[in-house]
């Protein structure tokens, strides 16, 4: 049995911390606010037609991370750019051999992290998984089947990552350890910047976004360009990354939306500092002309 801490229990934080809680294992919640009242009132409730609905009541709640103690796995459920303010927070939960794992969208989302807990208590993390949260302590799985693929930053197959792989794989999550975590990061990277970026500019679903010949080009378009970036920055991503990424994206329900363009929606600050900017930064940094990821980015942010 693992000892967890989920740090902001939000969409992806709810989902895998609920799954691992629905399993048995010791998972403690760090919540405050409307979303601590509905954990402790309510529990935690997740909706899936792939792992099943079901109920976590009641919940191990705290507001303030020094009162859990000492865990073998941090699940930060922060945004990317809140990182950066949490990571000394969780330091008081880190022992030697703690792991934290960052499902963040973004490349170098974990660098803040690396840089107030050590670099050799974060792992490489990506999560394959459409939800959002429907209400406080309220998480609903919108599509793809649920994987993780975890790495450690120099790619070493170790003790604790096989660890973490078998207690994810048991709760029902597919979890993978690919050769080069930082591959599979930036494979993600395409993937969700590409989608997040056309889908909120052209306000529409994925359905329509990917069978419209003129949104569809416009997505082939930003992943082209963003697998020129990761080439040009050391990255070798897979020869078929793009068709494959797009036959992922033809995969998904209709209705899914990427949490960008949700937060976009709902007029919350969303990923499209992480995303988009960082594209253009790097790009601009390396010489690059990318222009329709750049056009996305100048029309989106005024606009946040």
């Amino acid at each position: 049995m693992l000892r967890v801490a989920v740090f902001g229990v939000g969409a992806i934080g709810g989902y895998f911390g609920g799954i691992l809680a629905r399993t048995g294992h010791d998972v403690n919640f760090i919540a405050r606010g409307d979303t601590a009242a509905a954990l402790r009132q309510r529990g935690l409730r997740i909706e899936s037609g792939t792992t099943g609905d079901f109920l976590v009541h009641p919940v191990q709640v705290f507001e303030d991370p020094a009162q859990v103690g000492s865990v073998e796995l941090v699940i930060p459920g922060v945004k990317a750019w809140q990182l950066s303010e949490v990571g000394p927070m969780l330091n008081q939960m880190i022992t030697e051999g703690s792991a934290v794992l960052p499902l963040q969208n973004g490349v170098g989302a974990t660098d803040d992290l690396a840089k107030a807990l050590g670099r050799r208590h974060v792992l490489g993390g990506v999560a394959k998984i459409f939800c959002y949260q429907v209400a406080p302590g309220h998480v609903r799985h919108d599509g793809a089947t649920p994987c993780l693929v975890i790495g450690e930053h120099d790619n070493r197959v170790s003790k604790r990552l096989k660890s973490l792989q078998e207690a994810f794989q048991e709760a029902g999550v597919n979890t993978e350890v690919p050769e080069d975590i930082h591959i599979a990061v930036w494979s993600k990277f395409l993937m969700i910047t590409s989608v997040s970026g056309v889908g909120t500019a052209e306000g529409v679903a994925i359905g329509k976004l990917r069978t419209e010949r003129r949104t569809r080009q416009l997505l082939m378009k930003s992943m082209t360009e963003i697998e020129t970036l990761a080439h040009s920055l050391g990255i070798t991503l897979a020869d078929d990354i793009v068709p494959s990424t797009l036959n992922f994206v033809d995969s998904l329900p209709a209705h899914a939306m990427p949490s960008m363009q949700r937060d976009f929606m709902d007029g919350r600050p969303s990923e499209l500092g992480t995303l988009l900017s960082t594209v253009r930064q790097l790009g601009e940094t390396a010489n690059l002309n990318l222009p329709v990821n750049r056009a996305l980015c100048e029309l989106l942010f005024p606009l946040e």
